[in-house]
């Protein structure tokens, strides 16, 4: 009967997540806004609590951290196999889109599509929605209020990845200092099917493949090997999601002469315009330079650090997460993840977006749709996709 009820689990995690995977455009903040629609408030496959500190987990590691909160779902729904297929449902969509551009229209200029800038208007709704239900729940007094401004206001006037990480240190910190006492209502257990040897086992493979890999490369000059290296040291040393990601793939392959720079900007339109984790342009990049086997080999290596942290991490966690000091930290950490957020909704989500009266009117309709009707996230992504059209002919 357990067998049954976790084949179940496991086809329902591939459904779902795959549905997200053909419908979750915007990058990875977005993507966060997407997981909380499905995930929490419409299956309740974790608690607000839970998600919140999944949420700040993820943004401590580095690596695609939208994808690395959807692989923990997964871990917590179904064990290890649930998290590889909550990350095959949404990412193997954009994975073969891209590979099909990749071998088909390489050189077709995307970027500018009309149907393009209306999805970046579903963007704004989801992220907005997102941002409300986050700040209602993680920042319900004055003091994680003011841990979330000044996040905002740091991450806005000083925009790289080390701010970023710097911030989220800091609140844990400010969090620690202020909330080590604090007894809030008791946390529900989490349920891990992994063990702490595994998870052992994972962190040091991460780290030996960091360290290995370089040394290999020198010493066999294969060049898979060499991609490999290359594409798994993006996927390990990348805070801050997709976006930072993009110019440090371009300092690897482009000066080298593996790619050029058309080539590269060619992949990075076919990138913003699929859906799924940003990262899922290495596809691109390994088809371009060595055919489909290389696109399955670059996703392979840029995403294999994702899930040896997570896994490597996830047990670990709800030991820490229960601790009173560390609650208190995570406490000022979430805060700072809901001033994050509005950072990134203001730049580069709203910037790039609202670019006249008639994009915000629009937004609000699909903010409505979403908020106030109810409608499925794919029927609000259609909406965004045709009325982008459609503001391009009329206006």
């Amino acid at each position: 009967m357990d067998k049954k009820v976790n084949i179940e689990s496991l086809l329902e995690i591939l459904l779902v997540s795959t549905k997200l995977g053909l419908t979750s455009f915007g990058g990875p903040i977005a993507h966060l806004g997407y997981f909380h629609e499905e995930y929490i408030r419409r299956r309740k496959w974790m608690d607000e609590r839970s998600y919140a500190d999944l949420v700040a987990l993820c943004q401590f590691l580095p690596g695609p951290a939208s994808s690395q909160i959807g692989i923990g779902i997964g871990v917590m729904r179904a064990g290890v196999l649930g998290g590889i297929l909550a990350f095959i449902g949404f990412t193997l969509p954009s994975v073969i889109a891209l590979i099909i551009f990749a071998l088909i229209l390489q050189g077709l200029n995307i970027t500018d599509a009309s149907w393009i800038h209306g999805l970046k208007l579903v963007a704004v709704a989801i992220v907005a929605h997102a941002i409300i239900g986050m700040a209602e729940k993680l920042t319900p007094d004055n003091p994680r209020k003011t841990i979330a401004l000044f996040a905002l206001i740091g991450t806005l006037l000083w925009q790289t990845a080390y701010t970023q990480v710097a911030v989220i240190l800091l609140a844990g910190i400010i969090g620690f200092l202020i909330y080590k006492e604090h007894n809030e209502e008791k946390i529900k257990k989490s349920s891990f099917p992994i063990s702490k040897t595994f998870a052992s086992f994972c962190l040091i493979l991460f780290f030996g493949l960091l360290i290995f890999l370089p040394i290999l490369r020198e010493i066999t000059s294969f060049g898979w090997i060499a991609m490999f290296d290359s594409f798994y040291r993006a996927g390990s040393l990348v805070f801050g999601g997709g976006h930072v990601v993009l110019p440090l793939l371009e300092r690897e392959f482009v000066p080298t002469g593996l790619l050029s720079k058309e080539a590269f900007l060619a992949g990075y339109g076919a990138t913003q315009a699929v859906p799924g984790p940003l990262f899922t342009f290495a596809a691109y990049l390994g088809t371009i330079m060595s055919g489909w086997q290389g696109g399955l080999i670059a996703t392979t290596a840029v995403f294999l650090p994702a899930f040896l942290l997570i896994f490597g991490t996830l047990p670990f966690w709800d030991t820490l997460r229960k601790n009173n000091k560390i609650k208190g930290a995570l406490m000022g950490v979430n805060a700072a993840v809901v001033g994050i957020l509005i950072s990134a909704f203001y730049n580069p989500i709203w910037t790039s977006s609202i670019l006249a009266p008639i994009d915000f009117a629009f937004a609000t309709i699909l903010f409505s749709m979403l908020v106030f009707w109810k409608l499925p996230p794919w029927l609000i992504v259609l909406t965004g996709a045709i009325g982008g059209i459609i503001l391009e002919i009329f206006i």
